[in-house]
Protein backbone atom coordinates (compact mmCIF):
# COMPACT_ATOMS: atom_id res chain seq x y z
CA UNK A 1 0.00 0.00 0.00
CA UNK A 2 1.11 3.48 -0.98
CA UNK A 3 0.56 6.44 1.18
CA UNK A 4 -1.51 9.62 0.23
CA UNK A 5 -0.07 12.65 -1.42
CA UNK A 6 -0.14 15.68 0.42
CA UNK A 7 -2.52 17.16 -1.32
CA UNK A 8 -4.99 14.15 -1.07
CA UNK A 9 -4.34 13.02 2.52
CA UNK A 10 -7.56 13.13 4.69
CA UNK A 11 -7.76 15.46 7.67
CA UNK A 12 -6.97 13.65 10.66
CA UNK A 13 -7.83 14.27 14.82
CA UNK A 14 -5.02 12.62 16.89
CA UNK A 15 -6.43 12.15 20.09
CA UNK A 16 -3.76 10.89 23.57
CA UNK A 17 -5.45 10.33 26.73
CA UNK A 18 -2.54 11.06 29.77
CA UNK A 19 -2.44 10.38 33.08
CA UNK A 20 1.18 10.88 35.35
CA UNK A 21 3.28 10.19 32.47
CA UNK A 22 4.87 13.13 31.15
CA UNK A 23 8.19 11.35 29.85
CA UNK A 24 5.89 8.81 28.34
CA UNK A 25 3.49 10.86 26.32
CA UNK A 26 6.55 13.95 25.45
CA UNK A 27 8.27 11.02 23.80
CA UNK A 28 5.28 9.94 21.71
CA UNK A 29 5.08 13.70 20.40
CA UNK A 30 8.22 13.31 19.58
CA UNK A 31 7.85 9.88 17.51
CA UNK A 32 4.50 11.61 16.15
CA UNK A 33 6.16 14.64 14.63
CA UNK A 34 8.42 12.08 12.35
CA UNK A 35 5.57 10.50 10.87
CA UNK A 36 5.39 9.85 7.31
CA UNK A 37 2.64 12.01 6.84
CA UNK A 38 1.80 15.14 5.89
CA UNK A 39 1.57 17.51 9.42
CA UNK A 40 -0.68 19.99 7.41
CA UNK A 41 -3.58 17.53 7.57
CA UNK A 42 -3.32 16.92 11.61
CA UNK A 43 -4.12 17.81 14.53
CA UNK A 44 -3.46 16.82 18.05
CA UNK A 45 -5.34 16.61 20.81
CA UNK A 46 -4.06 15.67 24.54
CA UNK A 47 -6.61 14.53 26.68
CA UNK A 48 -5.29 15.42 30.61
CA UNK A 49 -6.45 13.21 33.86
CA UNK A 50 -5.35 15.23 36.44
CA UNK A 51 -1.54 14.46 36.07
CA UNK A 52 0.17 15.97 38.58
CA UNK A 53 3.57 15.08 37.34
CA UNK A 54 3.60 18.59 35.19
CA UNK A 55 2.54 16.74 32.25
CA UNK A 56 0.22 20.13 30.84
CA UNK A 57 3.03 22.52 31.74
CA UNK A 58 5.43 20.64 30.09
CA UNK A 59 3.42 19.38 26.96
CA UNK A 60 2.55 23.37 26.15
CA UNK A 61 5.73 24.48 26.65
CA UNK A 62 7.29 21.84 24.06
CA UNK A 63 4.12 21.18 21.90
CA UNK A 64 2.23 24.63 21.80
CA UNK A 65 0.14 23.54 18.63
CA UNK A 66 -1.36 21.09 20.35
CA UNK A 67 -4.69 21.35 22.04
CA UNK A 68 -4.90 20.49 25.86
CA UNK A 69 -8.39 19.36 27.08
CA UNK A 70 -7.79 18.91 31.32
CA UNK A 71 -10.31 16.93 33.30
CA UNK A 72 -10.52 18.17 36.72
CA UNK A 73 -10.26 14.49 38.28
CA UNK A 74 -8.89 10.63 36.75
CA UNK A 75 -11.14 9.98 34.47
CA UNK A 76 -9.70 6.80 33.69
CA UNK A 77 -9.17 5.61 29.67
CA UNK A 78 -12.84 5.84 28.99
CA UNK A 79 -13.53 9.12 30.49
CA UNK A 80 -10.30 10.60 29.07
CA UNK A 81 -10.97 9.49 25.10
CA UNK A 82 -14.96 10.33 25.76
CA UNK A 83 -13.69 13.76 26.62
CA UNK A 84 -11.81 14.19 23.19
CA UNK A 85 -14.50 11.97 21.19
CA UNK A 86 -17.03 14.44 22.24
CA UNK A 87 -14.65 17.15 21.10
CA UNK A 88 -14.18 15.81 18.44
CA UNK A 89 -18.11 14.81 17.61
CA UNK A 90 -19.09 18.85 18.47
CA UNK A 91 -17.01 19.87 15.75
CA UNK A 92 -17.78 20.47 11.97
CA UNK A 93 -18.57 16.89 10.71
CA UNK A 94 -16.69 17.82 7.74
CA UNK A 95 -13.52 18.86 9.67
CA UNK A 96 -12.06 15.40 10.43
CA UNK A 97 -12.15 11.84 8.29
CA UNK A 98 -10.30 9.89 10.28
CA UNK A 99 -9.64 10.26 14.46
CA UNK A 100 -6.63 8.25 15.22
CA UNK A 101 -6.39 7.42 19.11
CA UNK A 102 -3.36 6.37 20.91
CA UNK A 103 -2.42 5.23 24.20
CA UNK A 104 0.04 7.81 26.19
CA UNK A 105 3.30 5.09 26.69
CA UNK A 106 3.39 4.25 23.00
CA UNK A 107 6.16 4.85 20.54
CA UNK A 108 4.84 5.20 16.73
CA UNK A 109 6.60 3.89 13.57
CA UNK A 110 6.75 6.41 11.45
CA UNK A 111 4.83 4.58 8.53
CA UNK A 112 2.04 3.70 11.23
CA UNK A 113 -0.91 6.39 10.63
CA UNK A 114 -0.16 5.93 7.01
CA UNK A 115 -0.65 2.77 6.66
CA UNK A 116 -3.68 2.48 8.69
CA UNK A 117 -4.97 5.30 6.49
CA UNK A 118 -4.31 3.54 3.49
CA UNK A 119 -6.11 0.31 4.01
CA UNK A 120 -9.04 2.06 5.32
CA UNK A 121 -9.09 4.41 1.69
CA UNK A 122 -9.05 1.17 0.09
CA UNK A 123 -11.02 -0.84 1.70
CA UNK A 124 -14.67 1.02 2.27
CA UNK A 125 -16.23 -1.45 4.27
CA UNK A 126 -13.77 -1.05 7.27
CA UNK A 127 -14.39 1.20 9.74
CA UNK A 128 -11.86 0.35 12.11
CA UNK A 129 -7.96 -0.28 11.88
CA UNK A 130 -5.67 -1.04 14.30
CA UNK A 131 -1.67 -1.22 14.57
CA UNK A 132 0.36 -4.32 15.59
CA UNK A 133 1.38 -3.82 19.25
CA UNK A 134 4.83 -4.35 19.77
CA UNK A 135 6.24 -4.97 23.57
CA UNK A 136 8.65 -1.55 24.21
CA UNK A 137 10.44 -3.52 26.60
CA UNK A 138 11.29 -6.39 24.51
CA UNK A 139 11.10 -4.56 20.73
CA UNK A 140 11.13 -7.80 18.47
CA UNK A 141 8.04 -9.14 20.27
CA UNK A 142 4.65 -8.57 19.41
CA UNK A 143 2.19 -8.18 21.97
CA UNK A 144 -1.28 -8.72 19.52
CA UNK A 145 -1.59 -8.06 15.96
CA UNK A 146 -5.39 -7.23 17.04
CA UNK A 147 -7.40 -9.90 19.17
CA UNK A 148 -10.61 -11.96 19.78
CA UNK A 149 -13.12 -12.49 22.80
CA UNK A 150 -14.44 -16.19 23.85
CA UNK A 151 -18.07 -15.70 23.96
CA UNK A 152 -18.17 -17.63 26.82
CA UNK A 153 -15.91 -16.97 29.24
CA UNK A 154 -15.08 -13.39 28.19
CA UNK A 155 -11.05 -14.08 27.74
CA UNK A 156 -8.90 -12.24 25.00
CA UNK A 157 -7.37 -14.23 22.46
CA UNK A 158 -4.32 -11.92 21.51
CA UNK A 159 -3.61 -12.52 17.40
CA UNK A 160 0.64 -13.88 17.35
CA UNK A 161 0.88 -13.13 20.63
CA UNK A 162 4.50 -12.87 21.78
CA UNK A 163 5.93 -14.19 18.43
CA UNK A 164 9.34 -12.08 17.85
CA UNK A 165 10.82 -11.09 14.71
CA UNK A 166 14.55 -12.39 15.18
CA UNK A 167 16.26 -9.80 12.55
CA UNK A 168 15.05 -7.38 15.54
CA UNK A 169 16.64 -8.92 18.13
CA UNK A 170 18.99 -6.98 19.92
CA UNK A 171 17.25 -3.36 18.73
CA UNK A 172 15.50 -1.07 20.80
CA UNK A 173 12.42 0.34 19.65
CA UNK A 174 13.87 3.97 18.97
CA UNK A 175 16.08 2.15 16.67
CA UNK A 176 13.21 0.04 14.73
CA UNK A 177 10.87 3.13 14.41
CA UNK A 178 12.72 3.98 10.61
CA UNK A 179 13.00 0.48 9.62
CA UNK A 180 11.45 -1.40 6.99
CA UNK A 181 7.98 -2.84 9.47
CA UNK A 182 5.90 -4.66 7.18
CA UNK A 183 5.55 -7.82 9.41
CA UNK A 184 3.58 -10.04 6.18
CA UNK A 185 7.50 -10.07 5.20
CA UNK A 186 8.91 -11.09 8.49
CA UNK A 187 6.52 -13.61 9.48
CA UNK A 188 5.29 -16.81 8.00
CA UNK A 189 1.10 -16.85 6.91
CA UNK A 190 1.20 -13.17 8.03
CA UNK A 191 -1.01 -11.01 5.43
CA UNK A 192 -0.84 -7.48 5.39
CA UNK A 193 -4.29 -7.33 7.24
CA UNK A 194 -6.08 -9.70 9.10
CA UNK A 195 -9.95 -9.40 10.44
CA UNK A 196 -10.07 -8.98 13.78
CA UNK A 197 -12.93 -8.79 16.24
CA UNK A 198 -11.18 -5.85 18.24
CA UNK A 199 -7.89 -3.38 17.87
CA UNK A 200 -6.67 -2.00 21.44
CA UNK A 201 -6.98 1.54 21.25
CA UNK A 202 -3.05 1.55 21.67
CA UNK A 203 -3.59 2.54 18.05
CA UNK A 204 -7.08 2.61 16.49
CA UNK A 205 -8.23 4.60 13.57
CA UNK A 206 -11.84 5.13 13.00
CA UNK A 207 -13.92 6.31 10.87
CA UNK A 208 -15.04 9.56 12.08
CA UNK A 209 -18.31 9.53 10.80
CA UNK A 210 -18.91 5.92 12.12
CA UNK A 211 -16.91 7.10 15.46
CA UNK A 212 -20.02 9.72 15.50
CA UNK A 213 -22.67 7.16 14.57
CA UNK A 214 -21.21 4.46 17.33
CA UNK A 215 -21.25 7.11 19.94
CA UNK A 216 -19.06 7.14 23.36
CA UNK A 217 -17.70 4.19 24.81
CA UNK A 218 -19.60 2.67 28.05
CA UNK A 219 -18.62 3.77 31.11
CA UNK A 220 -16.14 1.33 32.10
CA UNK A 221 -13.54 3.80 33.56
CA UNK A 222 -10.30 1.68 31.89
CA UNK A 223 -10.88 -2.19 29.96
CA UNK A 224 -12.76 -3.62 27.86
CA UNK A 225 -13.70 -0.06 26.71
CA UNK A 226 -12.25 -0.34 23.50
CA UNK A 227 -13.32 -3.84 23.10
CA UNK A 228 -16.83 -2.56 23.65
CA UNK A 229 -16.56 0.12 21.25
CA UNK A 230 -15.18 -2.35 18.35
CA UNK A 231 -17.54 -4.88 18.93
CA UNK A 232 -20.74 -2.12 18.44
CA UNK A 233 -19.03 -1.36 14.86
CA UNK A 234 -18.80 -4.29 13.83
CA UNK A 235 -22.67 -4.46 14.76
CA UNK A 236 -23.13 -2.09 12.52
CA UNK A 237 -21.73 -3.45 9.46
CA UNK A 238 -18.47 -2.99 9.48
CA UNK A 239 -15.17 -4.21 9.69
CA UNK A 240 -12.63 -4.46 12.06
CA UNK A 241 -8.77 -5.12 10.64
CA UNK A 242 -5.45 -5.01 12.60
CA UNK A 243 -2.84 -4.31 10.19
CA UNK A 244 0.58 -5.96 10.03
CA UNK A 245 2.16 -3.22 8.50
CA UNK A 246 1.78 -0.47 11.00
CA UNK A 247 3.51 -0.34 14.29
CA UNK A 248 3.64 0.85 17.49
CA UNK A 249 5.77 0.33 20.70
CA UNK A 250 3.77 -0.32 23.54
CA UNK A 251 4.79 -0.40 27.54
CA UNK A 252 4.41 -4.35 28.25
CA UNK A 253 2.20 -5.38 31.70
CA UNK A 254 4.61 -8.69 31.59
CA UNK A 255 5.72 -7.27 34.97
CA UNK A 256 2.60 -6.08 36.23
CA UNK A 257 0.58 -8.18 38.50
CA UNK A 258 -3.03 -7.17 38.77
CA UNK A 259 -4.76 -5.77 41.98
CA UNK A 260 -7.50 -2.91 41.87
CA UNK A 261 -7.67 -4.02 37.85
CA UNK A 262 -9.44 -6.88 38.41
CA UNK A 263 -12.60 -5.28 39.69
CA UNK A 264 -12.96 -3.21 36.44
CA UNK A 265 -11.79 -6.70 34.23
CA UNK A 266 -14.66 -8.82 36.01
CA UNK A 267 -17.51 -5.94 36.30
CA UNK A 268 -16.46 -4.89 32.63
CA UNK A 269 -16.74 -7.96 31.10
CA UNK A 270 -20.10 -9.33 32.34
CA UNK A 271 -21.23 -6.28 31.01
CA UNK A 272 -19.81 -6.54 27.46
CA UNK A 273 -21.07 -10.24 27.30
CA UNK A 274 -24.46 -9.35 28.44
CA UNK A 275 -24.58 -6.49 25.89
CA UNK A 276 -23.49 -8.42 22.69
CA UNK A 277 -25.10 -11.42 22.27
CA UNK A 278 -24.23 -14.07 25.92
CA UNK A 279 -27.47 -15.94 27.18
CA UNK A 280 -28.12 -16.05 31.37
CA UNK A 281 -26.15 -19.49 30.99
CA UNK A 282 -22.82 -17.88 29.96
CA UNK A 283 -23.62 -14.87 32.50
CA UNK A 284 -24.27 -17.56 34.83
CA UNK A 285 -20.89 -19.89 34.05
CA UNK A 286 -18.93 -16.20 34.32
CA UNK A 287 -20.03 -15.49 37.40
CA UNK A 288 -19.67 -19.03 38.87
CA UNK A 289 -15.80 -18.69 37.61
CA UNK A 290 -15.38 -15.26 39.23
CA UNK A 291 -16.13 -16.77 42.72
CA UNK A 292 -14.24 -19.47 42.08
CA UNK A 293 -11.33 -16.85 41.53
CA UNK A 294 -12.14 -14.85 44.51
CA UNK A 295 -12.04 -18.22 46.80
CA UNK A 296 -8.25 -18.59 45.13
CA UNK A 297 -7.16 -15.04 46.34
CA UNK A 298 -8.67 -16.32 49.70
CA UNK A 299 -6.19 -19.21 49.61
CA UNK A 300 -3.15 -16.70 49.04
CA UNK A 301 -4.16 -14.88 51.33
CA UNK A 302 -5.17 -11.71 49.63
CA UNK A 303 -8.82 -10.93 50.88
CA UNK A 304 -8.97 -7.62 49.62
CA UNK A 305 -8.27 -8.91 46.15
CA UNK A 306 -11.16 -11.63 46.59
CA UNK A 307 -13.31 -8.82 48.28
CA UNK A 308 -12.98 -6.72 44.89
CA UNK A 309 -14.62 -9.71 42.48
CA UNK A 310 -17.28 -10.09 44.97
CA UNK A 311 -18.30 -6.17 44.26
CA UNK A 312 -17.81 -6.48 40.64
CA UNK A 313 -20.76 -9.03 40.56
CA UNK A 314 -22.72 -6.98 42.89
CA UNK A 315 -21.86 -3.94 40.88
CA UNK A 316 -22.68 -5.83 37.75
CA UNK A 317 -25.89 -7.10 38.69
CA UNK A 318 -26.75 -3.34 40.08
CA UNK A 319 -25.51 -1.73 37.06
CA UNK A 320 -23.36 0.29 38.94
CA UNK A 321 -20.76 1.29 36.31
CA UNK A 322 -17.99 4.58 36.09
CA UNK A 323 -15.33 4.73 38.23
CA UNK A 324 -15.11 2.81 41.69
CA UNK A 325 -13.23 4.43 44.91
CA UNK A 326 -11.19 1.19 45.71
CA UNK A 327 -9.16 0.76 48.91
CA UNK A 328 -6.41 -1.76 49.28
CA UNK A 329 -5.12 -3.14 52.35
CA UNK A 330 -2.13 -5.10 50.79
CA UNK A 331 -0.20 -2.06 49.77
CA UNK A 332 3.06 -2.78 47.45
CA UNK A 333 5.99 -1.17 48.55
CA UNK A 334 9.62 -0.33 46.47
CA UNK A 335 12.27 -2.83 46.27
CA UNK A 336 14.66 -0.52 48.40
CA UNK A 337 12.81 -1.57 51.79
CA UNK A 338 13.61 -4.84 51.59
CA UNK A 339 16.68 -4.69 53.41
CA UNK A 340 14.69 -3.33 56.19
CA UNK A 341 11.78 -6.27 56.31
CA UNK A 342 14.57 -8.48 56.55
CA UNK A 343 16.38 -6.64 59.15
CA UNK A 344 13.42 -6.79 61.63
CA UNK A 345 14.47 -8.86 64.73
CA UNK A 346 10.89 -10.33 64.41
CA UNK A 347 11.67 -12.08 61.47
CA UNK A 348 14.60 -15.01 62.46
CA UNK A 349 13.52 -17.66 59.91
CA UNK A 350 13.00 -16.89 56.38
CA UNK A 351 11.47 -19.64 53.57
CA UNK A 352 12.29 -18.76 50.12
CA UNK A 353 10.05 -20.86 47.23
CA UNK A 354 11.35 -22.11 44.18
CA UNK A 355 9.39 -19.74 41.72
CA UNK A 356 11.08 -16.87 42.77
CA UNK A 357 13.45 -15.31 40.77
CA UNK A 358 16.53 -13.56 43.06
CA UNK A 359 18.45 -12.05 39.72
CA UNK A 360 15.18 -10.15 38.29
CA UNK A 361 14.45 -8.38 41.79
CA UNK A 362 16.94 -6.81 44.16
CA UNK A 363 16.03 -9.46 46.36
CA UNK A 364 19.54 -10.97 46.06
CA UNK A 365 21.07 -8.40 47.43
CA UNK A 366 18.73 -7.73 50.21
CA UNK A 367 19.08 -11.41 51.36
CA UNK A 368 23.13 -10.87 51.22
CA UNK A 369 23.25 -7.81 53.20
CA UNK A 370 20.58 -9.23 55.84
CA UNK A 371 22.45 -12.87 56.30
CA UNK A 372 25.87 -10.71 56.22
CA UNK A 373 24.57 -8.55 59.12
CA UNK A 374 22.36 -10.57 61.17
CA UNK A 375 23.93 -13.92 62.14
CA UNK A 376 21.60 -15.00 63.44
CA UNK A 377 18.71 -14.93 60.30
CA UNK A 378 18.04 -18.23 58.67
CA UNK A 379 17.48 -18.23 55.54
CA UNK A 380 15.91 -21.62 53.41
CA UNK A 381 15.73 -21.86 49.76
CA UNK A 382 12.92 -24.06 48.14
CA UNK A 383 14.34 -25.99 44.87
CA UNK A 384 12.62 -28.28 42.65
CA UNK A 385 13.97 -32.25 42.21
CA UNK A 386 16.69 -32.04 39.55
CA UNK A 387 17.30 -28.16 39.63
CA UNK A 388 20.69 -27.21 41.24
CA UNK A 389 21.27 -24.70 43.98
CA UNK A 390 22.82 -21.93 42.55
CA UNK A 391 22.08 -19.59 44.98
CA UNK A 392 25.51 -18.00 46.44
CA UNK A 393 24.34 -16.80 49.92
CA UNK A 394 26.55 -17.14 53.09
CA UNK A 395 25.41 -19.51 55.00
CA UNK A 396 22.35 -20.62 52.78
CA UNK A 397 20.48 -23.82 53.51
CA UNK A 398 18.62 -25.24 50.79
CA UNK A 399 15.11 -28.12 50.95
CA UNK A 400 14.92 -29.90 48.04
CA UNK A 401 11.15 -30.76 47.44
CA UNK A 402 9.73 -33.75 46.72
CA UNK A 403 7.76 -34.76 44.24
CA UNK A 404 4.59 -33.31 43.04
CA UNK A 405 2.26 -35.76 44.76
CA UNK A 406 3.55 -35.76 48.07
CA UNK A 407 4.52 -31.84 47.83
CA UNK A 408 1.76 -31.51 50.12
CA UNK A 409 3.24 -33.46 52.87
CA UNK A 410 6.41 -31.55 52.59
CA UNK A 411 4.03 -28.29 53.55
CA UNK A 412 2.93 -29.63 56.30
CA UNK A 413 5.86 -30.76 57.61
CA UNK A 414 7.40 -26.94 57.09
CA UNK A 415 4.39 -25.55 59.12
CA UNK A 416 5.03 -23.09 62.19
CA UNK A 417 9.54 -23.53 60.95
CA UNK A 418 9.34 -20.20 59.93
CA UNK A 419 8.39 -16.71 60.07
CA UNK A 420 8.66 -15.45 56.79
CA UNK A 421 6.99 -17.20 53.45
CA UNK A 422 8.96 -15.08 50.42
CA UNK A 423 7.02 -16.32 46.97
CA UNK A 424 6.73 -15.10 43.44
CA UNK A 425 3.91 -12.58 42.73
CA UNK A 426 3.80 -14.30 39.41
CA UNK A 427 3.68 -18.04 40.60
CA UNK A 428 2.34 -18.02 43.95
CA UNK A 429 2.00 -21.42 45.88
CA UNK A 430 -1.02 -22.20 47.76
CA UNK A 431 0.67 -24.73 50.16
CA UNK A 432 3.21 -22.31 51.04
CA UNK A 433 0.86 -19.63 52.11
CA UNK A 434 -0.73 -22.11 54.62
CA UNK A 435 3.05 -22.51 56.56
CA UNK A 436 1.36 -20.09 58.81
CA UNK A 437 4.15 -17.58 58.54
CA UNK A 438 3.73 -13.81 57.46
CA UNK A 439 4.27 -13.77 53.25
CA UNK A 440 6.06 -11.22 51.48
CA UNK A 441 5.41 -11.63 47.56
CA UNK A 442 7.51 -9.87 45.33
CA UNK A 443 7.59 -8.84 41.51
CA UNK A 444 9.05 -7.29 39.40
CA UNK A 445 7.73 -3.48 40.46
CA UNK A 446 7.88 -4.01 44.51
CA UNK A 447 6.48 -6.05 47.08
CA UNK A 448 3.14 -6.75 48.98
CA UNK A 449 3.27 -8.09 53.15
CA UNK A 450 0.74 -10.05 53.59
CA UNK A 451 -0.51 -12.17 56.94
CA UNK A 452 -1.84 -15.65 56.28
CA UNK A 453 -5.10 -16.82 54.88
CA UNK A 454 -7.74 -17.58 57.27
CA UNK A 455 -9.61 -21.07 57.28
CA UNK A 456 -12.68 -19.39 58.03
CA UNK A 457 -12.55 -16.86 55.09
CA UNK A 458 -12.24 -20.19 52.46
CA UNK A 459 -15.10 -21.82 54.08
CA UNK A 460 -17.27 -18.74 52.88
CA UNK A 461 -15.72 -18.26 49.80
CA UNK A 462 -16.53 -21.52 49.16
CA UNK A 463 -19.89 -21.50 50.48
CA UNK A 464 -20.65 -18.70 48.02
CA UNK A 465 -18.93 -20.63 45.06
CA UNK A 466 -21.32 -23.29 45.69
CA UNK A 467 -24.60 -21.46 46.39
CA UNK A 468 -23.94 -20.05 42.73
CA UNK A 469 -24.92 -22.98 41.43
CA UNK A 470 -28.23 -23.00 42.62
CA UNK A 471 -29.38 -19.29 41.80
CA UNK A 472 -30.15 -18.43 38.40
CA UNK A 473 -30.04 -14.94 38.48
Amino acid sequence: MTTHSITTAPQILIIIVTWNKKQYVLELLASVATLDYPADTLELLVVDNASSDGTTEAIAAAYPDVKLLCNQENLGGTGGFNTGLQWAFEQPPERYQYLWLLDNDVLVHRRALAELVALLEAKPDVAVAGSTMMQLDYPSRINEMGAFIDRNTGLLILHRHLETIPAWQGHSAQALLNVDADLSKHLKHCQPYTDVEYVAAASLLVRADVARQAGLWRDYFIHFDDVEWCLRIAEMGYRVVASAQSLIWHLSAAAKVPTWVLYYDNRNVLDLLKNHGADARVLQRLIRYIFKKAMYYHLIGKPDLAQLHYEAITDYQAGRFGKKDIKLTGAYQPHDALKSVLLEPAIKKILVAWTVNLQATPLQKALKQAMLKRPDLVVSFLTLPGSDATFQMPRADFIFMSKKFTRWKTYWQLRGRYDLVIQSDYQPSIGLCWLKAELLFVNGEGFCRRTPPRLRDVLKAAYLFFRSFLTSK
